[in-house]
């Protein structure tokens, strides 16, 4: 069993436990000095989140825009090719 948690955590878990607290001291004083807080950090990402939502379907509604415009010239054209084509 020791040996199972060993290959899995890469170390015993005495020293996997003081390697993780020496890095999360590290990173929460790079964190601090840049000013940046785990709470910052999760409203930016919530943020990027629904923007992209946003974004997303006002893009779609542009590719709606964009396939009507297209539309009004294309079916008719569309049709008059086949209406000159039929008679052949």
């Amino acid at each position: 069993m020791s040996n199972g948690v060993n290959g899995f955590l890469g170390d015993t878990p005495l020293r996997v436990l003081i390697k993780l607290l020496i890095l999360s001291v590290a990173v929460g004083f790079l964190m601090s000095i840049f000013g940046l807080y785990p709470d910052d950090i999760l409203f930016a990402v919530r943020d990027f989140v629904i923007d992209l939502w946003n974004k997303g379907f006002k893009t779609l509604g542009k590719l709606g825009d964009y396939l009507l415009l297209g539309a009004v010239i294309v079916v008719p054209v569309f049709v008059l090719i086949r209406l000159l084509s039929y008679r052949r």
